[in-house]
């Protein structure tokens, strides 16, 4: 087992290798700060942290309802959540467009208010909460159905109410699962390409983030193809920072 162990760990972590072993790292503080390098930081940051507290807002609610529901409805509910996860994220793209593009479900009703999402900076967040929540509602459902509901009824029967359980019972014991889902829905959010390049479009400053700057690159265009590396880098080191989040307020991480 451990030959092909071996090639499977190399066939994940040589790729990753090559591509740090590519950034200039003399050059990769000037290259990672230029003019049109931090434009496209900056706009991924923004609209990711907008996207997960997105995801914290509606998140949070649905992962309750998925978990104190009966088990044949939460498993059809688990289901549903997971399905972006598992789409080609062009596909989701698409979807997003033949909703609220001009032609959409909703964007006739939409344009009649005077609000026109395709291809705007709110249709970056929209693509990246899209991919992004369905990690923050499994990894806090996850948690709350482990730990099942004796507090909760423990607490609701000491008098206290709804909201009360809810903030003081629930929301302590999901905290990890809270905790673990925004770093992972974050980072989702930050290396989104596909949804966005298809429903948000590729304009420098409106809709260009750190992905599609590093593919307009080397494609002859947008950043040069030492920032594009070095932004690849930071999305390496990005994601790595993740995992240690991740690891470190998982239940049992300690042991």
């Amino acid at each position: 087992m451990l030959v092909p162990a071996a090639i499977g760990l190399l066939a994940l972590l040589a790729p990753l290798a090559a591509l740090l072993a590519r950034i200039d790292w003399a050059r990769f503080p000037a290259d990672a700060t230029s003019p049109a390098a931090l434009q496209a930081l900056g706009l991924s940051f923004a609209t990711a942290a907008i996207a997960t507290a997105c995801c914290l807002v509606l998140g949070i609610p649905l992962a309750l309802v998925i978990a104190r529901a009966r088990p044949a409805v939460a498993g059809t509910l688990r289901a549903l959540v997971t399905v972006p996860l598992v789409l080609p994220p062009l596909v989701g793209g698409l979807a997003l467009l033949f909703l609220f593009g001009r032609s959409g479900w909703l964007g006739p009703l939409l344009e009649q208010a005077g609000i026109r999402l395709p291809f705007s900076t709110a249709a970056v967040v929209l693509a990246q909460l899209f991919v992004a929540l369905p990690f923050l509602v499994l990894s806090v459902e996850g948690v709350l159905r482990g730990r099942g509901t004796g507090f909760e009824t423990v607490a609701a029967t000491l008098g206290a109410g709804r909201w009360t359980v809810f903030r003081r019972v629930t929301l302590p014991l999901a905290l990890p699962g809270i905790l673990a889902g925004t770093a992972l829905a974050f980072a989702r959010a930050l290396g989104e390409f596909g949804a966005t390049a298809l429903f948000a479009g590729n304009a420098p400053g409106t809709t260009r983030t750190m992905p599609l700057a590093i593919y307009t690159a080397f494609n002859g265009a947008g950043v040069a193809t030492g920032e594009a590396v070095a932004l690849a880098g930071l999305l390496v080191i990005a994601a790595v920072l993740v995992l240690v989040l991740v690891r470190g307020w998982r239940p049992g991480a300690a042991r």
